[in-house]
Order: C-alpha cells, then structure tokens, then sequence
C-alpha cells in the first residue's frame, strides 16, 4: 500500500522536498505554522495544514526540516508533537543541523512510542531541494530504512546510508558545515580583497570559477554579491548556529579547529551589524564596512 509524506517545515528546503514528492506521486501532506507557505504548498497541489498533530495522523513518513534542534523537538515530544500521533512502525527523518549528540536519544525517545528514526540531515540548496537533488547524510536502524525507502527516493537525489546509529548522518553533516562555513567567509575575503585592490567584481569572478581557487560555495554565493541581492537563502544566523555546534563538537573532543573559529567570529561579526537574518555573502559586508568599500547594487537601486 503506499505510503504519505508529511513535511514539517516549508522553508526554502523543506518546500523543495515536499514539491518533489508531489512530483514524483507521493500524497504529501505539508505543515507550516506561516499562512503563506500553507498557500503556497496548497497551490502546488498538497495537503497543507498549520498543526504537526494533524499532519500525522495521516502520514507514515515524517521528514522534519525545522531550524533547529529546539524546534525539533518541538515537533517530535511538545503538547501538538507527532511522537504520540503516528502509528506504530512510522518513520521521522529529522533533518535539521543538529549536535550529533542528540540523535540517539531522539531515537530511543521515538522507539518507546514503536516509531523509528533516520538521523538523516540534508544539503544541497534551495535550487537541488527544488529540483529533488539533496544530499540526505542518513544514519538509522535497517527498519527504518526498508519502510522509507522510496520516500526518501522521492525528494532526494542522492542517499547515503551511513551505520545503523542515529547521530553517524548530523556527524557528517557537521563536518559539511565546517566546509560550507569556512567557504563562504573565504569567498567574502577573497572578492574584497580583490575588490580593494582594483580588480573588476565580475571578471575575478569568472577567472577563479575557472581556476585552481574555486569552490562550489564561491560558485554560489558570489552571485549574489555581483547582483547586491543579499534576500536570505540561507542566512548569516545559520552559521552563526551551525558554526557553533561544529566548535561545540569539537570543544567535547579536545580538537582545535582555528579555521572554524575565525569564520564563525565572521559571522557574529557580521549578525552584529544588523545582518543576521540577511543572505550568508552578506559577509562581504563586513569586509567592505571596514574598507570602505563600495559594493555592486541590485539593479532595481540603481539610480
């Protein structure tokens, strides 16, 4: 019999998932405590609804692509949680970017409720969740994999199994921020430093995404830069939180990690500014604030 997709959470990620399943013929129902977003997902042809208590009495899969680990558990054990609402032998993936500590628990929480949980964190962006190309960094009990199989399949591109313990998928995703986070304060740095010396924005742009010196990250954000539309797909406070849990992680392991610390301290830096809740590359920001520099303008702020 098949099986229903809930989604809880329909940001940037979270939507692209859930459209993708309604794309590939998955019943997906769809939860978002933001009007908009339920219209949004309704429009594209989904169940949408404002409580996580609705959504699963009617869903055997749950993937829970909330901000972070408090709303997670909100959503799994709080009064509206769905830990006490799904059938038994449901699965939850829960993929937000979380301390790889608290899976296990999570996962021994849901068992007592006869439910299973893939620790299963996600990447790829607004446009692969969109195009149903995320990553899933899955981690999990083989029963959970063999009832979720195919939904996984639905809103992902590729899926990595890696070990039957819940907390193995937020490991790797944390060494993934460590990466992405690193990245983009380096991207930041690099076109100021360019930018300060002379060199034109959007020729030092395309001579590094053809050399030695590109990152998929550069890639990415420095579009925006070029553009000066900083609207948030992924923001300064993201790093803010995710860089802290890699430097947490690493505190608990006795584990220097100085490239993690000063990008993170280029994001604090840059959410002091009042640009937390901005696109990531706003990190330029910072540099141009203490430079002078003039950055390029969104056309429509052109004069």
């Amino acid at each position: 019999m098949p099986k229903t997709l809930g989604v809880i959470g329909l940001g940037s990620m979270g939507m692209g998932a859930a459209c993708s399943a309604l794309r590939n013929g998955v019943t997906t129902w769809g939860c978002d405590p933001r009007p908009e977003a339920r219209q949004a997902f309704a429009d594209a042809g989904g169940q949408a609804v404002a409580s996580a208590a609705e959504l699963a009495v009617h869903c055997e899969v749950v993937l829970v692509l909330v901000l972070n680990a408090a709303q997670t558990e909100e959503v799994l054990f709080g009064e509206q949680g769905i830990a006490t609402r799904l059938a038994a032998g449901s699965v939850v993936v829960c993929s937000a970017t979380v301390d790889p500590a608290l899976p296990p628990v999570w996962e021994q929480r849901l068992a007592e409720h006869g439910l299973w949980l893939i620790d299963g964190p996600v990447s790829g962006g607004a446009k692969k969740a969109a195009a149903g190309e995320m990553t899933v960094m899955a981690s999990g009990r083989a029963e959970g994999f063999a009832a979720a199989a195919d939904m996984l399949q639905a809103f992902a591109g590729k899926v990595y199994r890696l070990g039957d313990q819940a907390g193995i998928g937020s490991t790797v995703k944390m060494v993934n921020q460590h990466l992405a986070g690193v990245h983009i304060a380096a991207a930041c740095e690099a076109m100021a430093l360019g930018m300060r010396a002379g060199a034109d924005p959007a020729q030092l742009y395309e001579v590094i995404c053809n050399s030695a010196g590109m990152s998929w990250m550069f890639e990415n954000r420095v579009p925006h830069i070029l553009e000066g539309d900083y609207r948030p797909l992924s923001t300064v406070n993201i790093f803010v939180k995710d860089l802290g849990i890699v430097l947490d992680a690493a505190h608990n392991l006795k584990f220097p990690l100085p490239l993690a610390a000063a990008a993170h301290q280029l994001y604090l830096a840059t959410a002091a500014m009042g640009l937390g809740g901005a696109d990531d590359s706003s990190v330029v920001k910072y540099y141009a604030a203490l430079a002078g520099l003039d950055l390029p303008v969104a056309a429509q702020e052109k004069p």
